[in-house]
Order: C-alpha cells, then sequence, then structure tokens
C-alpha cells in the first residue's frame, strides 16, 4: 500500500484509555485546535471548550467538548442585519460535520505528536449528559454539546483495532446488494480482530443483557458484532428525551 507520514499517523491511531501524568503545554494546545480549525467546514458552525480541572475520563489532562454552534452565526448575522431562516434541522446536520471534522483534525495532529485521544460518545446521546454538559460549561441558548475528547501521553501500546474488509466499505457507482454471505465475512473479520486483543475485554466487553435474558457468551467468545447489536437492540428506542433536550437547548426539529 502506499505509504507516507501522513497515512502512517491515520493507520496507527487508535482510542487511549491510560494516560501518563504528563500534561500538554500550551503550544501544543494551541497548534491542535488550528489543526482543527483548518478543517473543512459549512459555516464553522461550531465551538471548543475544555478543562484541565476535576474528575476528567480516564484521568486524561486535558477533556474538550466540541458544540455545534448557532449562538455565534445569529451574533454576527444581527450585526449584518440578517435573521436565520434556515431550519433547525438543516442548522444542526451542517453543526454536527463541522464538529466531526474539527474533532478529527485535532486527533490526527494530536496522534503525529505522540498525543493519544478517545472519544467519549455519551455527549451527543444521552439527554441527561447533554443537560449536564450544559450547565457545567455555561452553554447559551443554540449551543449543543457534540463531540466529548479526551487527550494527554499514552501510558499504553497496543495493535490497532480491526476495521470492516474494503470490499464492505467501498462501492463503486451504486450501492450493491449485500449476500449474507457478504455480511457474515465482514462480521468475522471484525470478530476474530476483536477477540485476539485482550486489551479491549476491559473495556468493550459487557455480558450482561439489559433485557435480563441469559447466553452464553464469556469473555472468551464475546465478539465486536454482538457488542454492537446489544448496543442498537436494547438502546435509546424512544427519541422523546433527546428531542426535549435539544428543545431546551433552543433547536426544535417538529413541524410547524
Amino acid at each position: 500500500m502506499i505509504t507516507n507520514q501522513t497515512i502512517e499517523t491515520l493507520m496507527n491511531r487508535k482510542s487511549v484509555r491510560k494516560f501518563t501524568d504528563r500534561k500538554l503545554t500550551k503550544d501544543e494546545l494551541e497548534v491542535i485546535v488550528r489543526a482543527g480549525q483548518q478543517a473543512p467546514f459549512a459555516s464553522q458552525l461550531y465551538s471548543l471548550l475544555y478543562s484541565t480541572e476535576g474528575s476528567i475520563a480516564f484521568n486524561a489532562p486535558i477533556w474538550f467538548v466540541i458544540c455545534v454552534d448557532a449562538h455565534k452565526l445569529e451574533r454576527f448575522m444581527k450585526l449584518r442585519g440578517w435573521d436565520i431562516v434556515t431550519n433547525d434541522l438543516t442548522l444542526l446536520l451542517l453543526g454536527m460535520q463541522d464538529a466531526a471534522y474539527v474533532a478529527e483534525n485535532m486527533v490526527i495532529a494530536a496522534e503525529s505528536l505522540g498525543i493519544g485521544s478517545c472519544f467519549l460518545g455519551e455527549g451527543s446521546l444521552n439527554a441527561s449528559r447533554i443537560r449536564t454538559l450544559s450547565k457545567r460549561f455555561e452553554l447559551p441558548n443554540r449551543v449543543l454539546p457534540m463531540v466529548e475528547l479526551v487527550m494527554g501521553y499514552p501510558d499504553e501500546d497496543f495493535p490497532t483495532r480491526p476495521r470492516y474488509p474494503l470490499g464492505f466499505t467501498l462501492f463503486e457507482n451504486k450501492y450493491p446488494e449485500l449476500s449474507d454471505e457478504d455480511v457474515r465475512e465482514a462480521m468475522k473479520m471484525m470478530d476474530d480482530g476483536y477477540l485476539e486483543q485482550e486489551y479491549y475485554k476491559r473495556y468493550d466487553a459487557k455480558i450482561k443483557r439489559e433485557d435480563g435474558r441469559q447466553d452464553d457468551y464469556t469473555l472468551d467468545n464475546y465478539s465486536w458484532s454482538e457488542h454492537i447489536s446489544r448496543k442498537w437492540g436494547q438502546w435509546a428506542k424512544s427519541p422523546n428525551a433527546l428531542l426535549d433536550t435539544l428543545k431546551e437547548r433552543g433547536f426544535s426539529l417538529f413541524k410547524d
């Protein structure tokens, strides 16, 4: 495969959940954020907050919260004599892209400096977490927490996590009709790679079913595809709590 230093940085990146006590310098923080700012954007519909105080996930030295931000957009449009008429769903979808772009650029910039990172998924999925983050960072109306990210110097080393085969990901001209064999092949690649890495059993294995049913899975055979299936086969059946929280933050997704 063609490679260079940038590609190697991308290929070697993995989530880190154990960090040394070494803190990021001001220069490291600023260059990581500046690299994030150079991502492509629709309208820079984001803001970036951080903290080095209190309890941070995995005892990381720094914690970022990247938000969808329509507040700043409204402020400068007002100075131009404009009001936003675009619907909130469109703004949220564009803002989600902007938040994701800046976060990914930051992660790769950090990786190139030897600084590890881990995304925390709950911030954009859990209504209670959104309220907690909004209060913690005193977010104004029309600012929505979207991406939580911790960083620091790794205190562990392990192989990169498996990924789907390219044939299950890259489709030319049209989406193919996937056979059960195609799906099983992709599942096997992920499951075999997952089970080979003892490291991930500490963090990813949640054997007990939330519906109370018993099964035969243990730490030795609990696979990636079972883990992912349990997430989306048991969680967040109703969007109502999340929709209510979005409305509290100033984003209305309901029809007029």
